[in-house]
């Protein structure tokens, strides 16, 4: 079977299903493992499949359930690291931040390790164990009821911190934007960023350009309210356009 033949067969398969594992597809087109992973990726980074923890789900399925941490770790892994590098360019010295929850926002953490001065709030366990020994960073952790899923902590106790602080940049993840709409799947999650959003004056987005026109459950704040959305170079020109009517876009670089 050819690249190109193989490659439209997977992609009928995953469009068919919904979601499929690596194995199934193994068996269904008889080649190897690290055969299918290698077209998976690059069906991925082409946009045309989500690249999910041992396999891949259609980009056209309405998603009913949310990915856990580590399998959102494996998406578009490329997309989020050029994403963070240009955050991290947006933080000063001497600013206070709120780092909300995501994989996208814990690798600009990561880039934060050598900046000074900054003080950062996160109510993100992930985030808080990335800067927790920095000597340049003071990081504040906001405790509440942990949920899982995402290693976050939310709820009353979360939101009721949150309340009495004040920041000079928020920075947050989506699971969908639609129009306006910015999207996460959990709402004590989205309550939680809304409160850090208002209390900033400065809000940001980070999203890969395969969340933009995505819908999610919960709808927790406006993209009109937002200063920054920062997404990548590779946006559709299109797409781009319709988006900047909302807020300011920055792209990340090459």
């Amino acid at each position: 079977m050819l690249k190109k033949e193989r490659l439209m067969g997977i992609l009928n398969i995953v469009n068919l299903k919904g979601v499929v594992t690596v194995n199934y597809l193994v068996d269904k087109l008889n080649v190897s493992n690290m055969t299918i992973r290698r077209d998976l990726d690059e069906l991925s980074q082409s946009g045309k499949v989500l690249r999910i923890h041992g396999g891949a789900q259609s980009v056209n399925k309405e998603r009913s359930f949310e990915l856990s941490r580590t399998e959102k770790r494996e998406i578009h892994i490329t997309e989020k690291i050029k994403i963070a590098t240009k955050a991290a360019t947006l933080i000063q010295e001497n600013d206070t931040l709120y780092i909300g929850p995501g994989t996208t926002l814990e690798l600009v953490a990561k880039y934060l390790n050598n900046a000074k001065n900054l003080r950062v709030v996160t109510n993100s366990l992930p985030i808080f164990q990335i800067l927790e020994r920095s000597k340049n960073v003071d990081v504040i952790f906001i405790g509440g009821s942990y949920r899982e899923r995402s290693n976050t902590f939310v709820g009353s106790l979360t939101n009721s911190m949150l309340k009495q602080l004040r920041f000079n940049k928020t920075l947050v993840g989506v699971n969908g934007i639609h129009n306006e709409n910015l999207m996460t799947a959990n709402p004590e999650e989205g309550q939680a960023q809304r409160i850090a959003l208002n209390n900033a004056q400065e809000k940001i987005i980070v999203a890969d350009h395969f969340k933009l026109n995505k819908n999610d459950f919960y709808n927790f704040y406006s993209l009109y309210d937002i200063d920054y959305l920062i997404t990548n170079k590779d946006i559709d020109k299109n797409t781009k356009k319709y988006y900047e009517q909302f807020t300011k876009i920055i792209l990340s670089d090459d």
